[in-house]
């Protein structure tokens, strides 16, 4: 790939960087929060990298200047004709072709650069849920608070799925709680699942949670929706043989969370 190309390709990665790290936060459907420095030392240090070889692209070795009469004599010249003329092409390129030439799949690395600013992919949902497992629960070493009085109880899905599989003191039963995530269909019996993506690090190591509901038809997937409901029972309450899933009572549509890829209580967009 020429220099001149090399250097629009780095400027352009920088730049579309910047743009969504700086001036957006679609930076947030792939990597968490704390990944924001980073990406705008890399995006600056890309940018600065394509304008610094665009500048000094022309600093590079000049071939010498001919005029035609300062060539060194040739065996051409003793039989009165030119060897090069008699082949009718270059000895130095052999085929007639430059070697040195961009292939052409080459400029695809342009399309992930230019995505960056007018249409980034979009972020992991329903599709990627429906064809994951859901996370393991980890075993509670401390006991439970108790829960607040508040009716309903806003849980994440997470500490939702701990307390029906690992509190023994079974304080969910019959309690009204409120959840959040997005609408993942179900492949196989009833109900559909209210789901939570969470990032590790990134989109690459990305697990869900899922919780499974009833009694209500399933809203289209991807529908970001807060639900209060009772525990559905089945299984036993506090082992691991319960299943973490609710009888629905209301499901409101809501806008997507600010920290939608964590198991947090969802952020209010601003």
């Amino acid at each position: 790939m020429r220099r001149p190309v090399q250097a629009l390709l780095l400027a352009l990665t920088g730049t579309g960087l910047l743009h969504v790290a700086l001036f957006t936060d679609t930076y947030l459907r792939y990597v968490k929060a704390g990944l924001r420095p980073p990406l705008i030392v890399s995006g600056a240090v890309l940018l600065l990298l394509g304008l610094a070889a665009a500048v000094t692209r022309g600093g590079g070795r000049r071939p010498a200047p001919s005029d035609g009469h300062d060539r060194a004599p040739t065996h051409a010249g003793d039989h009165g004709h030119d060897h090069t003329a008699d082949h009718g092409h270059d000895h130095g390129t052999g085929h007639g072709h430059d070697h040195a030439a961009t292939p052409r799949i080459a400029w695809l690395l342009f399309l992930p650069a230019l995505s960056l600013l007018w249409y980034a992919p979009p972020a992991l949902g329903a599709y990627t849920a429906a064809r994951a497992g859901n996370k393991p629960v980890a075993v509670q070493k401390r006991g439970f608070a108790p829960l607040p009085a508040t009716s309903p109880v806003p849980l994440t899905l997470t500490d939702f799925t701990r307390r029906v599989q690992l509190d023994r003191s079974r304080a969910v039963q019959g309690r009204t709680v409120r959840l959040t995530g997005f609408v993942t269909p179900a492949g196989d019996g009833d109900g559909w699942y209210l789901t939570r993506i969470i990032f590790s690090c990134c989109a690459a190591d990305s697990q869900t949670v899922k919780v499974r509901m009833y009694g209500t038809q399933a809203p289209p997937a991807d529908t970001w929706l807060a639900v209060t409901g009772t525990w559905h029972p089945q299984g036993s309450l506090g082992t691991r043989r319960a299943e973490p899933a609710l009888d629905v009572r209301t499901a409101t549509p809501v806008a997507q969370p600010v920290n939608a890829f964590t198991d947090d209580l969802p952020l209010t967009p601003s």
